[in-house]
């Protein structure tokens, strides 16, 4: 790194990094140390009417490059994201919190993320269709929807907003990404990757406010054609129904609340260790995150000491701090909640095993924590906890513990572990999940597909299909001329 300050973050309009029109800014807070390292712009209507005048213009040039010339350009855009990974780790741990180690990965991921999309452009194909009369030709073409709005969380500011870039990107739209203020420098970086390897002006927008104010006007906006969502599921309801009140497309990444199931022959070792890994990375702030814990009664105090003594054994500290393995959590509202959560399980017969507190007074740090025997009413196993929280429970038999997986409005993610190729065939048909793994974690790669099912929202942001969504279908049919 040659420069570990933290910057000032501009909103990008039409190719110019530039301040707010009204010159308001919004402090960023390091949730480690809970002092104020910066600020970002705000966007008001002006700004928002830019653009989208800017998006306007830049999908017209955009899309009339081709595919192989996007690819190209992508692809250089991800070749800087990954010589740029420690400047932009370092700045994602300071305003978000996770280990720098996790925001090194994230930021690497983003970059194959972009190499898979860029491709992926590049076989956006149409089709021939046989017609039954010979002198007709019938085809159908793959083209840009058109100006894309994106809306995303904080938890993983790469991440979240390069999955909607990218796509859009390497099917040839332009796109305002309306990126989280609580993190804002990360997503800036990303974005100023692809403006360094020649993205035209006006085809990427950035910017930042008031959440509310952004999406109530950019959604209903006549140059916006397709918008994207990734958040909680009451705000993602809201705002896939005003999408659908103008007619828009809209892929919804939502909450979940996944169960994590493990049967009696498992292996118990590699069942703990995966699943400890999940559930406190990013201190448990991941929409995928095991929350559940279903462990089949044979080995279910065997599961949870085993488990127990990994999050005791986790170090929790500041994410730059060598050897951290479980940095804060993201603000103090997420502390109030998650102690919130913790104190009505307990009050109403679950144990506290271990954890459950806050750590120390300053930095919003929480000690990973162990639930058991936690009853099916109590609020966390029932809300999206995002936090370091994992709850255990134990079930009898195959048909008890599907029936509890599907109880919940959510079908995200679902984690199970098991030796028998029965029990995982009757998984994977049976549990309501738009993504099981199975004794691993495979979710989130580029190439396979990640979304959810049921309240936990519709459409996909990875695999083959991600890109089908900021692609519209036009069918021709022609007549041969006669000579």
């Amino acid at each position: 790194m040659t420069n570990t300050s933290y910057p000032e973050t501009k909103l990008l309009i039409d190719g110019e990094w530039r301040a707010g029109s009204e010159g308001r800014w919004i402090e960023v807070i390091d949730p480690a140390t809970e002092e104020t390292i910066g600020r970002v712009a705000y966007a008001d209507r002006r700004d928002l009417d830019a653009a989208l005048a800017a998006a306007e213009r830049g999908s017209a040039e955009w899309s009339g490059k081709s595919a192989y010339e996007r690819s190209k350009i992508m692809r250089k855009a991800a070749t800087l994201l990954r010589e740029r990974r420690e400047l932009i780790a370092w700045r994602m741990t300071r305003e978000q919190g996770k280990p720098l180690a996790e925001a090194r990965t994230e930021t690497l991921n983003g970059a194959d993320t972009i190499d898979w999309f860029a491709e992926e452009g590049r076989r956006a194909y149409g089709q021939i269709i046989p017609s039954r009369n010979p002198n007709v030709l019938q085809m159908t073409m793959k083209l840009p929807v058109g100006p894309v709005a994106a809306f995303t969380p904080w938890n993983f500011p790469i991440n979240q907003v390069v999955r909607k870039l990218a796509a859009a990107l390497a099917a040839g739209c332009s796109i305002i990404v309306k990126a989280p203020e609580e993190t804002p420098a990360s997503p800036a970086e990303l974005v100023r990757a692809f403006v360094d390897a020649g993205v035209p002006a006006g085809v990427v927008n950035l910017v930042y406010g008031v959440p509310a104010e952004i999406s109530e006007y950019l959604i209903p906006h006549p140059t916006i054609r397709k918008i994207s969502f990734t958040g909680s599921t009451p705000v993602g309801k809201h705002l896939a129904a005003l999408a659908g009140q103008h007619m828009k497309r809209a892929t919804m990444e939502l909450g979940g609340h996944a169960p994590a199931i493990v049967f009696e022959d498992a292996d118990i070792d590699n069942a703990v260790k995966v699943l400890a890994a999940s559930k406190f990375r990013n201190a448990g702030q991941v929409c995928v995150a095991p929350t559940r814990f279903l462990v089949q009664e044979r080995v279910y105090g065997q599961i949870v000491e085993a488990f127990t003594k990994v999050a005791k054994a986790i170090k929790v500290g500041n994410g730059l701090d060598e050897g951290t393995q479980m940095g804060p959590l993201a603000n103090d509202r997420r502390i109030s909640t998650v102690q919130s959560l913790v104190r009505d399980a307990t009050d109403h017969g679950a144990k506290l095993i271990t954890g459950g507190r806050r750590v120390g007074n300053k930095g919003y740090f929480f000690e990973p924590t162990v639930l058991a025997d936690t009853p099916r009413s109590v609020r966390i196993m029932n809300e999206e906890p995002f936090g370091p929280v994992a709850v255990f429970n134990s079930f009898s038999n195959l048909d008890e513990v599907i029936e509890e997986a599907n109880r919940l409005p959510f079908g995200l993610a679902c984690y199970a572990f098991t030796r028998s190729a029965e029990i995982a065939q009757q998984l994977s048909a049976h549990v309501e999940a738009g993504m099981t793994s199975i004794n691993h974690n495979g979710l989130a790669l580029p190439e396979v597909p990640f979304g959810g099912i049921k309240d936990s929202g519709h459409g996909t942001e990875g695999g083959s299909e991600a890109i089908e969504a900021y692609l519209v279908t036009r069918f021709v049919s022609q007549m041969q001329a006669r000579v």
